[in-house]
C-alpha cells in the first residue's frame, strides 16, 4: 500500500524497513533455481550461508538454510552447482538486507539439465534462429579475427598458433573471459558484442577446450544464445571436442570440431593457396596459348582464300560488273530516248497540222463579230454588218451585202461582201 508522506511529515527510517518487511512477508515460498557461488557452514553454527546466482545475468541473492536442511545433499553440491530451491522471502530489517530462508534444497542432475536444454533448444528452433539461410558466409581472408576464449588458455593457443602457421599476416582481437563458473555468460555475451561493435573485425572465434556436461553450461545459455544470433559479424564456435554440442554450434554461423579446426576453417593455409595459384596460372598459360594457337591457325586459313592472296582481282571483277550495267543502261536510256523523241516529232506533226494556222494557211479565214465572237452560221450574220476576217498572214474588215433587202440567202452563206480594207 503507498504511503502518505511529504518533506514536512517524514517516516523514520525503521518504519520504512518495517512497511518492506511487511510486504515481503505477505509474499509465498517460491521454486527458485541458481547457482551457488559462495558457500559458508560454519563449525557448529546451525545455519548454514550460501549465494544464489542467475547464470544468464549478474543477480544474485543471498540464501540461509538450517544445517539439516543442507546435510541432506552436502555431499552432492559444491561452488558452481546447480540447485533448486525452496524458500520463502525474507527482509532483515535492522540492516535493510533481503534473503531466501530455504526449506528444502535440491541439486540439479545432469539428465534434468539435458532435458531442459532440449526443451530450451526446441523453443529456440521453433524461432528459427537455428535456420540455415540466417548463417552468414565468412570471409575468405580475414584481416583482423575476433578471439573470445579464457586467459592462457590451450584454446587460445591452438588457435593462435595454427592461425599464424597458415596465414603469418593475420590479426587477432583478444579478449580474455571466464568459460566456466558463475561469470562465463554475461563475460562471454559482453566480449561477443563488444568484438561485434568494432567495424574492423571481421569473423568471430568463441573458443574453449573440452569439458564436462556442467562446464560447459554457460555455452548453451539463452542469452548468449539471442546475442550471437543478433551479431552481425560472423560467428564460429569452437567448444569443446566433437561429441560436444552446445546450443552456441546451432546458432553460430560456422561449427568447428575444436578450437585448432577453427583455425583452420577461418584462415586459409599460404602454402595452399600458392600451390593453388600456380595452378591457376598453369591453366591460364594453357589456355592463352591454346586460344593463341587457334587464331594463328585461323589466321593462316583467312590469308591462304584467294580474295586476301588477290585483292585487286576481286575489285576487277567488280569494275567488269560496273562496266557491263553501265553500257546497258547507257544503251536502254537511248533507246528511250529516240523513241521519245520520234514520238514527240510525231505528236508536234499532228498538232501543228490540226492547229488553226495551218488552216488558215490553207486558205480559209475566220470571220469574228465586233465583239470578238467566231461566226458559226450564215445566221447569225446581220444585213450590212461588219465583220473582221483572220487569215493566214493578217485580218481585214468585211461587211457583209445582202439581196434587195440586204438578207442572208437560203444556204446560209453570207451572199456578198465588200472588203472594208485590210487591217494590220
Amino acid at each position: 500500500m503507498a504511503v502518505n508522506t511529504s518533506a514536512e511529515a517524514p517516516i523514520p527510517v525503521g518504519e520504512v524497513s518495517r512497511l518492506i518487511g511487511g510486504w515481503i512477508d505477505r509474499l509465498g515460498a517460491v521454486w527458485v533455481e541458481g547457482q551457488i557461488t559462495q558457500l559458508s557452514r560454519r563449525p557448529g553454527a546451525g545455519v548454514v550461508f550460501l549465494t544464489l546466482r542467475d547464470p544468464s545475468y549478474d543477480i544474485s541473492l543471498t540464501v540461509t538454510c538450517f544445517r539439516a536442511v543442507f546435510d541432506k545433499i552436502a555431499d552432492t553440491v559444491s561452488e558452481g552447482a546447480r540447485v533448486v530451491v525452496h524458500a520463502k522471502p525474507e527482509w532483515y530489517a535492522p540492516r535493510g538486507q533481503l534473503s531466501l530462508r530455504a526449506a528444502e534444497i535440491r541439486p540439479v542432475g545432469v539428465g534434468e539439465l539435458l532435458a531442459r536444454l532440449e526443451q530450451l533448444k526446441k523453443a529456440l528452433a521453433a524461432e528459427g534462429l537455428f535456420a540455415a539461410e540466417r548463417k552468414k558466409p565468412l570471409p575468405f581472408l580475414p584481416q583482423l579475427i575476433g578471439l573470445v576464449c579464457g586467459r592462457a588458455s590451450a584454446a587460445e593457443r591452438d588457435v593462435l598458433e595454427n592461425a599464424r602457421l597458415r596465414w603469418p599476416a593475420v590479426r587477432f582481437e583478444v579478449r580474455n573471459v571466464a568459460v566456466q563458473g558463475t561469470h562465463a555468460v554475461p563475460q562471454v555475451i559482453e566480449a561477443v558484442k563488444e568484438l561485434d561493435a568494432l567495424p574492423a573485425v571481421d569473423v568471430i572465434v568463441v573458443a574453449r577446450g573440452g569439458g564436462s556436461v556442467e562446464d560447459l553450461l554457460p555455452f548453451s545459455d539463452e542469452q548468449l544464445v539471442r546475442t550471437v544470433a543478433a551479431c552481425r559479424t560472423p560467428v564460429v564456435s569452437a567448444i569443446g571436442h566433437e561429441p560436444d554440442s552446445p546450443l552456441l554450434d546451432l546458432v553460430a554461423d560456422l561449427r568447428a570440431s575444436t578450437p585448432t579446426d577453427a583455425a583452420k576453417k577461418t584462415v586459409p593455409d599460404v602454402g595452399e593457396e600458392l600451390v593453388r595459384i600456380q595452378h591457376l596460372r598453369e591453366r591460364a598459360l594453357r589456355s592463352v596459348g591454346g586460344l593463341l594457337d587457334r587464331e594463328e591457325r585461323g589466321l593462316e586459313s583467312a590469308l591462304a582464300r584467294p580474295c586476301l592472296r588477290q585483292p585487286h582481282r576481286m575489285v576487277e571483277e567488280r569494275e567488269e560488273q560496273i562496266a557491263s550495267v553501265l553500257d546497258r543502261a547507257r544503251r536502254c536510256l537511248g533507246h528511250l530516248l529516240d523513241r521519245a523523241d520520234s514520238e514527240l516529232a510525231h505528236t508536234q506533226a499532228r498538232v501543228v497540222a490540226l492547229s488553226p494556222a495551218a488552216t488558215l494557211r490553207r486558205g480559209y479565214a475566220v470571220l469574228q463579230h465586233a465583239d470578238g465572237s467566231v461566226v458559226r452560221a450564215a445566221a447569225e450574220v446581220a444585213a450590212d454588218e461588219e465583220l473582221r476576217a483572220r487569215v493566214a498572214e493578217g485580218e481585214f474588215a468585211v461587211r457583209a451585202v445582202g439581196g434587195s433587202a440586204g438578207a442572208v440567202g437560203p444556204a446560209g452563206a453570207v451572199e456578198s461582201a465588200e472588203a472594208v480594207g485590210p487591217t494590220e
